[in-house]
């Protein structure tokens, strides 16, 4: 703390590099309001950050942890509330850069906020299972009213300091350089009765009236349990809300504290915590990121193909200030890969996320070629052409010819194994997979795939390249499919299993969506293609035949109807909105699958649940995920976890993906076992030197089927001889 000749006290939060909030902070903050509101020679108070930066929040690492406090609400109520708010003194918040969670919490509880333009503030507490538990319930509705305030804790979104100021959630703006001063004026113009002195707590101007507010409540909890089915925590938060308009805003906070208390054990928020550290970690890879080497600047970008993918990576490319080339065959297919980025670029207009001017900027970052001419100073080619491995290859050995020695060599294959697509190159060290996952706009993940060859100071140029794409990058070791495709090929494949033998292909869409996936496994399939799905499912047979279920269904479609979602027919049938609706005539392609494989309909998984099918499709994946650590494709757990949610969708707040030590929770499972009518098998790997055995994650429905019958499930999830004897014997037992 510095007292100014003004009279004016500056209290900077200093815990660098974010200034996050810990109890050793909170404490300090404490004592310093105390000093400065008990010293005759301070008048007023401001709070800002150091280095640019208000405060991150508190920290993440305290989540799911137990801390022992006094009381219920002491930060929220005896220190937000009953020091900094009703102090008697004036306090004004200078916000520069972060002001998020508790930091932003902080802000609020002061009697003005000045912010830069650039700053972001929200609450997002949400993302990590719980809410806002420093007073951010009750202070932001009555800023900014009810339904901002529901948008920005629900939503987790975040606001610059332009749309703070026209929101009322800060009062003036400030040039930087200007930040702090204008903010001493402020709070001593509070002090001299030039400007209002309201505590944030009681202003109800902005409150609609009751009728009003429960209408929004209501429905912001039907838009919750729609959009968030199997969460709580969200109607929780409006719960809380809704408390303090009611019953008073103290009443709220003492609420607020009772249920952040509560979140914070529990599994979601532990979970969501889990995945927040280890998408922050991806970029962390024992063996290369601890070598100290520093990224070689890449300044010049190719890709080869603009067809869908190859647009969109160019378009994400030039949105990160990159100058792209893009290559195509002919000039026919040269245009129409320009035309796709121009559309991409255009879209954000119409979506206010670019100006025309800024449209112009980036097109300005575009060259079409037809040619490789112009590659003598490229840095990095990427080559985005179809899955096909004759045309790669050839892709590459031209490369070699007229590319730079530094270039790097990156391929964006979903599927083919990179030893395939350099056998005609001599340039190892410097070939990398690039797999951009689509639409890439959206799909935030990047897996960077080394073979055996590639250089470590290739994997740390890109690691920066997905840093500045802001995309979350993993690597990976080279195989056929990766990990994010190596795990959904035996989704896919249990799914098809389940349907051919009897389960209802739009249920099963229905149970993997209710458990919390994006979407079912048919409907992905009618996204990526038919050939697409056929493609990478040939691979994996040929790759995998001993654990591969082999399945018609898909070529038997793909016969009728080459397309899925694009032709506006797959397993779904889409209207001129897109809406996917049950086909009826899908019942005859099941039937010629069956029989061309000779499957019959089991009556047995025709009762399966809609838990009992997920599980079924899941276990499996597991099952996949442990080969890969075992094999060293994935060097960390955490990373299959990204993987998985970042690439197959699959939800974060149900926990970690890859169990490496059974719980308690299975250790009861396994004990239950003999009373239980259904039979669980656990089996445990922990991938180390000394240990080979392949996890196996399966629960089995049929106490009284043959042997023979488990082996046709079992070949499916399992497809190895000895685990299969393990398993007769224990079902015998």
């Amino acid at each position: 703390m510095e007292v100014g000749a003004d009279g004016v006290a500056i209290i900077t939060i200093n815990n660098p590099p974010l200034n996050l909030l810990s109890v050793d902070v909170m404490f300090s903050l404490k004592e310093n309001t105390e000093e400065a509101l008990q010293r005759d020679d301070v008048k007023a108070i401001v709070i800002t950050g150091s280095n640019g930066k208000f405060s991150g929040g508190f920290d993440v690492t305290a989540f799911g942890r137990k801390v022992k406090l006094e009381k219920p609400g002491f930060f929220s109520i005896d220190i937000i509330t009953d020091t900094i708010e009703a102090g008697r003194k004036p306090l004004v918040a200078a916000i520069n850069g972060p002001a998020l969670g508790g930091g932003l919490e902080i802000a609020l509880a002061c009697h003005a906020r000045i912010s830069t333009s650039s700053a972001q503030l929200g609450l997002p507490e949400l993302r990590y299972g719980i809410l806002p538990g420093f007073g951010g319930t009750q202070r932001l509705p009555r800023l900014v009213g009810i339904p901002k305030a529901l948008e920005m804790m629900l939503m987790s979104k975040l606001v610059n300091g332009y749309r703070a100021q026209s929101s009322g959630l800060v009062d003036a703006l400030a040039a930087t350089e200007e930040l702090v001063d204008t903010a001493r004026s402020w709070a001593l113009d509070i002090y001299n009765c030039k400007k209002p002195w309201v505590p944030s707590l009681y202003r109800t101007d902005k409150l609609e009236p009751l009728g009003e507010a429960r209408s929004m409540f209501n429905f912001a909890r039907l838009l919750a349990q729609k959009q968030t089915p199997n969460l709580r925590h969200p109607l929780v938060c409006i719960d809380v809300i809704e408390e303090g308009v009611v019953s008073g805003p103290r009443v709220g906070l003492l609420k607020e504290s009772e249920a952040l208390l509560e979140l914070r054990q529990s599994d979601t928020c532990k979970s969501l915590v889990h995945f927040f550290f280890a998408q922050r970690g991806t970029a962390k890879v024992p063996g290369i990121s601890d070598l100290g080497l520093v990224p070689r600047k890449v300044n010049k970008v190719a890709v080869v193909g603009g067809g869908l993918m190859g647009s969109g990576i160019a378009t994400e490319l030039i949105l990160s200030k990159y100058p792209v080339t893009l290559k195509e065959v002919d000039k026919k297919f040269l245009t129409a890969g320009i035309d796709r980025i121009k559309a991409n670029l255009q879209s954000r207009i119409k979506k206010g996320n670019m100006t025309l001017k800024e449209l112009g900027e980036n097109l300005s970052l575009l060259n079409g070629v037809l040619d490789y001419e112009s590659f003598s100073d490229m840095d990095m080619v990427i080559e985005a052409v179809s899955e096909d491995i004759p045309s790669k290859q050839q892709i590459f050995a031209d490369l070699e010819k007229y590319c730079p020695q530094h270039c790097i060599f990156a391929s964006n294959t979903s599927t083919i194994n990179l030893k395939l697509i350099c056998e005609r190159t001599n340039s190892h060290d410097r070939i990398v997979g690039v797999h951009f996952f689509s639409p890439d706009h959206v799909m935030q993940l990047l897996e960077i795939v080394r073979t055996e060859t590639t250089s470590s100071q290739v994997i740390v140029d890109l690691l920066n390249v997905g840093k500045k794409m802001k995309k979350t990058p993993i690597v990976v070791g080279n195989c056929t499919g990766f990990a994010v495709n190596r795990m959904i090929y035996p989704y896919t494949q249990a799914a098809l299993m389940l349907v051919e033998h009897g389960a209802d292909i739009y249920q099963i869409d229905q149970a993997v969506t209710k458990f919390g996936m994006p979407m079912g496994p048919f409907r992905m399939m009618d996204l990526v293609g038919f050939k697409v799905a056929i493609a990478g499912g040939i691979q994996f047979i040929e790759n995998f035949p001993e654990r591969s279920y082999k399945s018609m269904l898909v070529s038997v479609k793909l016969e009728d109807n080459p397309g899925g979602e694009t032709t506006s027919k797959g397993f779904y049938i889409y209207d001129n909105k897109g809406k996917a609706i049950p086909d009826p005539e899908v019942l005859n392609y099941i039937d010629k699958a069956r029989s061309i494989t000779g499957v019959t309909i089991d009556s047995e998984i025709m009762k399966l649940s809609d838990q009992d099918k997920v599980e079924m499709m899941l276990f499996p994946v597991v099952n996949e995920a442990c080969r890969l650590l075992e094999e060293g494709i994935i060097v960390k757990a955490s990373d299959l976890d990204v993987a998985a949610v970042m690439g197959m969708g699959f939800p974060a707040y149900r926990g970690a993906w890859c169990m490496l030590s059974p719980s308690y929770k299975m250790m009861l499972a396994v004990l239950e076992l003999h009373s239980s009518p259904i039979v669980v098998f656990f089996f445990f790997h922990f991938p180390d030197a000394s240990s080979s055995l392949i996890a196996v994650f399966f629960f089995f429905h049929f106490p009284d089927a043959s042997n023979s019958r488990i082996d046709q499930m079992m070949k499916i999830i399992v497809g190895d001889e000895p685990q299969l004897t393990i398993i007769r014997q224990l079902h015998y037992l």
